[in-house]
C-alpha cells in the first residue's frame, strides 16, 4: 500500500519542527519503500515493533526493515486559516492529503519563544485549530450542496441521498463539532473526518502539570518531549493506531519485515503491501501467530505440530501473524 501519512499540524512556535527534525532523525532509507518522494518536510519513520526485533533474531536474517508511517511538517496555522489568513488555503490544502493528523499544542512555558496568542492555554489552542477545520469544512459542505441543488429539484435519487449525508455533516460543523472518522462521506475528503491524535509538548521539563487540562482533551493524546525525544515511540505507535492500521510479518535468511495493512484487510488485499500482483493472482496464505513461531523454535517444526495453516481468499489477516503467499 502506499505510503501511510501523518500531517504535524499546530499553531507558530509550538515546537512543530523540533518535534518533525527530531522524528526524522530516526528516518529510514528511502529506497526500500517504493511509492515514496521524499521532500525536506517528509520523514519516513520505523513503528517500533518488538516482534519485529525477535523475528529477526529468530531467523537470522541478513536484512531487517521495519513497518513505516509517513509524517509531513506542515506550515503553522493562525486564527483564520479558513478565510485565506496567513498561509491559510495552501496549509488546508496540504491537511487535505494527509491520512490523519498530529494536533501538537505548548503545554511549556518559555519567556523566549512568544507564543501566538501571548499566553499558554493548549485547551485554547486545540480549539482554535479545530474551528478553523470546521469552518473550512462547513465552507467545502455548503459549496458542494448548492452544487446539488439543480439535481435534488429534478428529483435524482443519488443527488438526494448526498444531500442528506451533507446536510447531516452541515448540522455537526455548525454546532462546532469535527464530523470524526466515523462519520461515512468518502468523496470530500473533509479535514474533520481524519483521525487526530493530540501531542502536549512539555519540552524541557519545565512545562506546568498537565493534569488539570488531560480530561479535557477530544481525543488520544500522548505527552513528548522533543528536545530530550521524550514519548516519541508512542507518538509513533498511536498515530499508526489511529489509523487502524496493523502489521503482518514476512521472515527468513534473507530479510524480515514488517508490512502495513489496514484492519480487516483479506489476505490478497494485505498481500498487495507487497506487490500489487498478490490481489489478483493471490492462490492461499501460509499463516501462523509470530510467537508460535518463535515457541515452535522453526518452520518445520510449527507445521509438524499444525501451526501452520492455509487460508483462502476471503481469510482476514490480523496483527502480528507471519504470513508467505503463495501465487
Amino acid at each position: 500500500m502506499a505510503n501511510i501519512t501523518v500531517g504535524i499540524v499546530g499553531l507558530p512556535n509550538v515546537g512543530k519542527s523540533t518535534l518533525f527534525n527530531a522524528l526524522t532523525k530516526k528516518s529510514v532509507p528511502a529506497e526500500n519503500y517504493p511509492f515514496c518522494t521524499i521532500d525536506p518536510s517528509v520523514g519516513i519513520v520505523p513503528v517500533p515493533d518488538e516482534r519485529l526485533e525477535r523475528l529477526n533474531e529468530f531467523s537470522k536474517s541478513a536484512k531487517k526493515i521495519s513497518a513505516v508511517i509517513e509524517f509531513t511538517d506542515i506550515a503553522g496555522l493562525v486564527k483564520g486559516a479558513s478565510e485565506g489568513e496567513g498561509l491559510g488555503n495552501k496549509f488546508l490544502s496540504h491537511i487535505r492529503e494527509v491520512d490523519a493528523i498530529v494536533e501538537m499544542v505548548r503545554v511549556f512555558e518559555d519567556k523566549d519563544i512568544i507564543h501566538v496568542h501571548n499566553k499558554i492555554d493548549p485547551l485554547g489552542d486545540i480549539e482554535t485549530i479545530n474551528l478553523e477545520l470546521i469552518l473550512a469544512d462547513m465552507q467545502t459542505v455548503i459549496k458542494r450542496r448548492e452544487g446539488l441543488v439543480k439535481d435534488v429539484r429534478a428529483g435524482k435519487k443519488e443527488a438526494i441521498s448526498e444531500d442528506e449525508e451533507l446536510k447531516e455533516a452541515q448540522k455537526i460543523l455548525e454546532a462546532g463539532k469535527l464530523l470524526g472518522p466515523t462519520f461515512k462521506l468518502s468523496n470530500l475528503r473533509l479535514l474533520t473526518q481524519k483521525p487526530i491524535l493530540y501531542v502536549l509538548n512539555t519540552s524541557e521539563a519545565a512545562s506546568r502539570n498537565i493534569t488539570e487540562i488531560k480530561d479535557k482533551i477530544p481525543g488520544p493524546y500522548v505527552v513528548v518531549d522533543p528536545i530530550f525525544e521524550k514519548g516519541f515511540d508512542e507518538l509513533i505507535r498511536k498515530s499508526y493506531e489511529i489509523l487502524d492500521l496493523i502489521t503482518f510479518f514476512t521472515t527468513g535468511e534473507d530479510e524480515t519485515r514488517g508490512w502495513t495493512t489496514p484492519r480487516g484487510s483479506t489476505a490478497p488485499i494485505a498481500g498487495t503491501a507487497i506487490h500489487t500482483d498478490f490481489k489478483d493472482k493471490f492462490i492461499r496464505a501460509e499463516v501462523i501467530e509470530w510467537d508460535k513461531l518463535l515457541e515452535s523454535g522453526s518452520y518445520a517444526n510449527a507445521r509438524e505440530k499444525g501451526l501452520l495453516r492455509i487460508e483462502g481468499k476471503e481469510y482476514i489477516v490480523k496483527d502480528g501473524e507471519v504470513i508467505e503467499f503463495k501465487i
